[in-house]
């Protein structure tokens, strides 16, 4: 068994020389001291650099955003030392070294008034001034800060470079309370003034966050700013793409004997306005994939359970199915305002839909949304049917709902979906007024299939119309009909599907055929009737 031994100790070996995953390190020099795997992305800062000077990019959570500007940081700081390797040693002025201020307002837990935001600021802006040996005079926060600026430059007799993380974190924090949200945002407008007022004393401003703010409520002060956010060339600047996750990790990707095509379905897809090729991965999803035994989980949305998210899209009766894909404008897109936030905006913004592809309204300019992936596909509609029903009513459901459906038990479908409506409370349905929304059972089932992981199309064009749902399994098709009993029963819906010729599109996979017509009761908040018939090839 020599050869065993071997091979076990040529693994080991291997194992040994890969390179650590940089996982919750948001620093260039931990990551480049420690032989951390490092995508190198200092050809978007040499880039950055060289066309202008403001600039603001926003970005979902945990996509990178605190190390690409601890990069930056550390080019101007003149780490040399930290860029062996990478497209800035080559291409960067080391000679010339640059006073930095960093502030990072994703460090705090959570900012549950103006005081401690006010307290970090002043923190920070004291902490910065003491290291570089200068003495501040000004009490109040903004003055400080242009203080700060203005101190440095002359000090150092370099021009300051501005960096600002999690711009937004302070507001998003109350974004369910609205006095204490506006009154946050009225003191960073008065904050963010100060940058422009010092324009002679800068060299470099980079803004990030998750959110991008209207410029008439928070920029008002700053409308110099550059927004990169959804600028084709910086569509890749945070994130992994394809090739730059085959190779700079391909000694996981062997080691695991990954499934590329599955792992790309479950994490690729992020798209900021950019090529295919500029598609990218979250890179938390990536590192935790690796290190957590290749197990395909929920990481990202895991960190963070969108609850008011989900409410809203609750509250607003928003039909979920819709979300497969949306037209939405490039100003809707671009920015919102705290008392004025569009549904489909935040989802974008906040990482849970993404750009399909650009499009036109009129002679405006506009954007095809759908879901990034697999993971926040199948996980925001499984926090949705969280929201009203008991939780263990609809984790049983679920697993009854893929058993019937992988053995053809369709009698069980309307004893399934029954149960999951008996569980909602009734006070929910009161609050909501569901009795008067049709889309709401519609939507219910469609989250419960989205949850489970099964290909789905929504409203699947044919050349006869539009299909309610469309499944796509290993071995079958399933083809939804959905109404309301007020407007025709469930074999109606079968009848329509038939009349109009909606299983023909699928006659070329050769599977069998499913037709299911349901009909919902808004008087008594249920499935009422449940038909099916199966078109065999």
């Amino acid at each position: 068994m020599w050869w065993i031994c071997v091979a076990n100790k040529l693994k080991d070996n291997r194992e040994k020389s890969m390179k650590q995953l940089p996982i919750g390190i948001s620093t260039l020099e931990e990551v480049r001291a420690k032989n951390h795997t490092y995508v190198d992305k200092t050809k978007h800062v040499f880039n950055l650099v060289e066309a202008n000077k403001y600039y603001f990019l926003s970005r979902p959570r945990r996509f990178g955003k605190s190390l690409l500007l601890d990069t930056i940081k550390q080019a101007f700081l003149g780490r040399k030392d930290l860029f062996t390797g990478l497209y800035l040693e080559n291409n960067w002025d080391w000679s010339v070294k640059h006073p930095v201020i960093h502030l990072d307002f994703g460090t705090s837990s959570a900012y549950e008034s103006k005081q401690r935001w006010l307290t970090d600021v002043h923190n920070t802006l004291n902490l910065c001034a003491e290291i570089y040996g200068v003495a501040l005079s000004q009490t109040d926060y903004g003055a400080k800060f242009g203080e700060l600026i203005r101190k440095l430059a002359q000090h150092i007799g370099q021009k300051v470079v501005v960096l600002i993380d999690e711009y937004d974190k302070p507001i998003l924090d109350n974004i369910t309370n609205l006095n204490i949200a506006i009154e946050i945002r009225e003191m960073l407008k008065g904050f963010y003034t100060y940058i422009k007022s010092n324009d002679e004393y800068l060299k470099f401003v980079l803004l990030t966050g998750v959110s991008k703010f209207s410029k008439v409520s928070l920029f008002s002060g700053l409308n110099i700013l550059d927004d990169i956010s959804l600028t084709k060339k910086y569509a890749d600047i945070c994130g992994y793409t394809q090739s730059e996750l085959e190779s700079e990790f391909a000694e996981y990707l062997e080691d695991g004997n990954v499934d590329k095509r599955e792992l790309k379905t479950w994490y690729n897809g992020y798209n900021f306005a950019g090529t295919e090729e500029q598609k990218v991965y979250n890179p938390f999803d990536i590192l935790l994939f690796f290190s957590k035994n290749y197990e395909y989980r929920a990481y990202w949305f895991e960190t963070a359970t969108p609850t008011f998210l989900v409410k809203l899209l609750q509250s607003k009766h928003y039909f979920i199915p819709n979300l497969e894909k949306v037209v939405v404008s490039d100003n809707q897109l671009s920015s919102f305002d705290i008392d004025n936030i569009p549904l489909l905006t935040l989802l974008f913004q906040t990482g849970y839909l993404t750009i399909d592809k650009p499009t036109k309204i009129g002679t405006q300019y506009a954007y095809v949304l759908r879901y990034p992936n697999l993971e926040v596909k199948a996980s925001l509609n499984n926090s949705l049917l969280e929201i009203g029903a008991e939780l263990h009513c609809k984790n049983q459901n679920s697993y009854d709902l893929s058993i019937a459906l992988n053995e053809n038990s369709f009698d069980q479908l309307k004893i399934i979906l029954g149960s999951h409506f008996a569980s909602i409370p009734h006070d929910w349905y009161r609050k909501n007024d569901i009795a008067n929304y049709e889309g709401f059972y519609a939507s219910v089932v469609y989250s419960y299939l989205a949850a489970l992981g099964y290909e789905l199309i929504a409203e699947d064009v044919t050349n006869h119309g539009k299909i309610d749902l469309t499944i796509i399994m290993p071995d079958k098709i399933l083809i939804f009909e959905f109404k309301l009993i007020k407007h025709g029963t469930a074999a109606e819906a079968i009848e329509q599907i038939k009349a109009k010729g909606y299983p023909q599109k699928y006659h070329s996979t050769g599977k069998p055929i499913h037709l299911i017509g349901i009909s919902f009761d808004p008087e008594i908040k249920s499935v009422t009737e449940l038909s099916h018939e199966c078109c065999c090839i």
